[in-house]
């Protein structure tokens, strides 16, 4: 005969106080968690937000990021004539050549400095492959013009990036004449300016990487593979939504560190869980020798306690949750180790991320509940009855 499950719930009501401060201690557990997986959710989503399956990014062969790749003119016309290209209505391919360099910016607020992605696109790209990437404030840069244009979150993280304002790098000053929206992806983390006028400034005479819209993602991938084996190109090709995929490796580190407390943490939560249940089992001797002499057996009092004790773990865990619900889409910034600047994304509290944190508190719960359960099923019944 199973023992109710009110018992249980009137039991930690009863002992409110001890209730309270254990479900606190799981709670502040779940919580470091939690934020880590936020985190990493906000992280990921940024990157796999980025690029299109039928883009192909061509680098120079081993490189792993647009920072430290190059191409000539000569290689640049030559991608114009692989097969596969989507044309526009005038015949011409859909290919863009981008510079990319990181330059130091001071923070708002004597935040400090640190490293922001300039990127160097021609207008006709930006209306054929970045199309999405829509101007909030302003106008687009103009061809030409030491002008350029910041995203959301640059303009509200760095001096001088406000709407009418000069940033200084490379070799002149450049005004900020836009303000651009890009959907949550880690272009939102990037200022953008005319290639030649960034080329000229920061003596470059080619290209960082090039981008190239094949005719569908097949095509895509076909043109991925051709680029290493065509010998006028030498070039590694990469899927652009993989690229930026990979690029997750900068929260490996943030998720290693977190979840190396969070388990720490999580033992001490174990241990403060199974005191309180053996301090239940102790304070109530009597009530399980008189339970079982009304008839329970030693299964249903061994699984009531670890039903308690569970109850009491997955409270401590729905508290985090709802502690952690705050920092939902909140706007933070970690480095990027492809480019080794500073790559801005929202935290995320999803529903796998709140199944996951209920999961983990259920699991200390068991793990702390079953060596006190066991004690109270084993008990005397003669012995705590005269107690």
């Amino acid at each position: 005969m199973a023992i109710p499950l009110i018992y249980n719930v009137r039991n930690l009501r009863v002992r409110a106080g001890a209730t309270v401060m254990t479900a606190l201690g799981v709670a502040l557990t779940v919580a470091i968690a939690i934020f880590i997986l936020m985190l990493i959710s906000g992280l990921n989503q940024a990157f796999r937000a980025t690029g299109d399956p039928r883009n192909v990014m061509a680098l120079r062969k081993g490189s792993d990021s647009e920072l430290t790749s190059f191409m000539t003119n000569d290689i640049f016309q030559a991608l114009k004539t692989l097969p596969g290209l989507e044309h526009d209505a005038q015949g011409e391919p859909l290919i863009s050549g981008e510079m990319v360099v990181a330059v130091v910016l001071p923070r708002r607020n004597n935040g400090g400095e640190t490293n922001v992605v300039v990127r160097g696109i021609g207008l006709p790209a930006w209306d054929k492959l970045r199309s999405n990437i829509k101007i909030v404030e302003g106008r687009r840069f103009q061809e030409g013009q030491h002008e350029v244009v910041v995203s959301r979150s640059v303009a509200k993280r760095f001096d001088h990036a406000s709407l009418g304002d000069q940033i200084m790098f490379g070799k002149s000053p450049w005004t900020v004449v836009g303000i651009f929206d890009a959907e949550g992806s880690a272009f939102d983390s990037e200022i953008w300016g005319d290639i030649n006028q960034m080329r000229n400034d920061f003596d470059r005479p080619g290209y960082s990487s090039a981008v190239l819209r094949a005719t569908d993602p097949i095509a895509a991938d076909a043109l991925a593979k051709r680029l290493p084996e065509d010998q006028r190109i030498k070039l590694d090709g990469v899927i652009e939504t993989e690229y930026y995929a990979k690029q997750t490796r900068s929260g490996m580190f943030i998720q290693s560190i977190g979840f190396l407390v969070a388990f720490i943490m999580a033992i001490g939560s174990i241990f403060a869980a199974m005191n309180t249940m053996y301090a239940a089992v102790a304070y109530r001797g009597r009530e399980i020798a008189t339970l079982r002499v009304v008839g329970f057996n030693r299964p249903s009092i061994l699984t009531s306690f670890v039903f308690e004790s569970l109850l009491l773990s997955v409270l401590g865990g729905a508290l985090a949750v709802v502690l952690m619900l705050p920092f939902n889409g909140l706007t933070t910034g970690t480095q990027n180790m492809g480019t080794f600047s500073e790559v801005v994304f929202h935290l995320r509290m999803t529903p796998a991320i709140i199944a996951t944190a209920i999961i983990f508190s259920a699991g200390m719960g068991l793990v702390g509940g079953i060596a006190p359960a066991w004690h109270a099923s084993r008990q005397n019944i003669l012995n705590a009855l005269r107690d």
